[in-house]
């Protein structure tokens, strides 16, 4: 977990790092593990999983992989086309 990438601006960025959060919190309760136990199974500290936790940068792809395989989930990443127009070649 790396403190060099940017900070979240973007509300709608902000919402989808928070529902990422929240369902490694969901899943880390259920599992029973603290932030800790969650780290020692990363090979990080407790204070990066309390940086992550609290949504004010964007996951690292990497990390979101290292963690879905920690806490026995899969992660999926899907993109969605956006409302706007598709652009044709002349």
């Amino acid at each position: 977990m790396c403190d060099s990438v940017p900070v979240v601006k973007d509300i709608q960025d902000e919402a989808l790092y928070a529902n990422v959060v929240a369902q490694v919190v969901a899943r880390r309760t259920e599992l029973k593990l603290s932030q800790r136990e969650l780290a020692d199974l990363l090979g990080t500290t407790q204070s990066a999983i309390a940086r992550f936790e609290s949504a004010r940068r964007p996951p690292k792809l990497d990390t979101l992989a290292a963690i879905a395989e920690a806490l026995d989930c899969t992660l999926e990443v899907s993109f969605r086309p956006r409302t706007r127009p598709t652009r044709r070649t002349p």
